[in-house]
């Protein structure tokens, strides 16, 4: 997986955190870690899942903004391709070699709609969001002017109040302006419920699906009364995607967050009242920290703070460790509480981060372990790619 990146002039604690073949101690904090069993076994687990279930599954890119991991999902999981939340971010996946490409958002600037037009000549199958007739126009426009075919999927809004049409009667007429459409086709709908997928509990989230499951398969089947077939019927996230699967509409799976977890994706509860956390998925991703300070007894301060993280979802949880807590953070210091006075000054500390996606994004790497050494550093390939 490292054959492409070129580490020949890079400075360990300048330019990388550490080099593949370096011991897990030796590693520059803080930076993100992946422990590679555990993100294998996640991998394996969702795509064999998948499978099982007759479902696609497209994983959702913007999580971990990584070539590398997306192509690990498609070799390990059976991946058909990413979502991507911007085109500067397909354009990322689709030059690394990521062959199907769904653009999960709206695109409307015509500078950006015009560098879509272009992702096709990369090889690589481009799909887009729509949920207003004017874009139609547009896109068309575009594929056209550049000799592409760009596919669209008609975005439902079944509960996160964002972008997407609520009604059928809307639905059926984009699909209808997208199949006339030159350079243009009709492919299905996006449906994704992304307003529930952290409710605790596994009841009040599929109560919320039941409600986006009636929406979506009546818009299937009025689109189906006028020969429109989805090719498509997307969503589906880490907290809901047992749903989405058992839903006899949807076809495609849009999960992102299993592979590395996080806090807050950990605390919610399975069909049995259990975390998801501790059985259903495994932590593999971690911000590694280093104690910088014990200057007093009770408390250690910790190099990683808001600037090594995003905290939109609460602090960070220590792993495998219940003697200490992380409690604060500000700029460049954390704060862990340490009543025992166990922690010394250099220990390192393995933290999961509150949110995974908005913290993976302000790092430029990830270290994999295996075995307490580097075995690979990937870079964050699309960090910073939010136009």
């Amino acid at each position: 997986m490292n054959k492409s990146t070129n580490f020949q002039g890079l400075e360990v604690g300048y330019d990388i955190p550490a080099l593949p073949g370096m011991s897990e101690a030796d590693i520059q904090t803080p930076c993100l870690v992946l422990d590679l069993d555990a993100l294998e076994r996640n991998i394996v687990k969702m795509g064999d899942y998948a499978r099982a279930h007759g479902m696609r599954h497209r994983v959702h890119g913007k999580m971990h903004k990584s070539v590398d991991v997306a192509l690990l999902q498609e070799r390990l999981g059976g991946s058909v391709g990413v979502c991507c939340q911007k085109v500067s971010e397909a354009e990322v996946f689709a030059r690394g070699g990521i062959k199907d490409v769904l653009v999960s958002n709206q695109v409307r600037d015509p500078a950006k709609i015009d560098r879509l037009a272009r992702l096709p000549k990369l090889g690589c199958r481009t799909i887009v969001c729509v949920d207003m007739p004017d874009n139609v126009a547009d896109l068309s426009a575009a594929a056209v002017r550049h000799g592409a075919t760009i596919e669209c999927l008609v975005e439902i809004d079944c509960g996160a109040g964002r972008c997407g049409v609520r009604t059928t009667p809307e639905v059926l007429d984009l699909a209808r302006s997208i199949a006339a459409a030159p350079g243009l086709k009709f492919s299905g709908i996006q449906a994704y419920q992304g307003a529930m997928q952290h409710l605790d509990a596994y009841a009040d989230r599929k109560a919320r699906i039941d409600l986006a499951v009636a929406q979506v398969k009546d818009a299937v089947d009025a689109l189906r009364a006028e020969g429109l077939a989805c090719d498509i019927v997307g969503g589906g996230g880490t907290g809901s995607y047992q749903f989405e699967s058992a839903s006899g509409v949807y076809n495609e799976l849009q999960c992102g967050s299993y592979a590395f977890m996080d806090a807050d994706y950990g605390r919610i509860l399975d069909k049995d009242g259990k975390r998801i956390d501790q059985g259903e998925w495994e932590n593999a991703l971690f911000l590694l920290t280093s104690v910088m300070s014990h200057a007093k007894p009770d408390k250690a301060i910790v190099d990683a703070g808001l600037k090594a993280q995003s905290v939109d979802s609460g602090l960070p949880v220590v792993f495998g460790r219940s003697d200490v807590r992380y409690v604060k953070c500000s700029d460049e210091h954390g704060v862990v509480e340490d009543p025992g006075s166990v922690l010394k000054v250099n220990d390192k500390l393995r933290l999961v981060p509150g949110h995974c996606d908005p913290t993976c994004n302000v790092h430029d790497w990830y270290v994999g372990i295996r075995g307490g050494k580097v075995e690979v550093v990937w870079p964050v390939s699309a960090r910073g790619k939010a136009y």
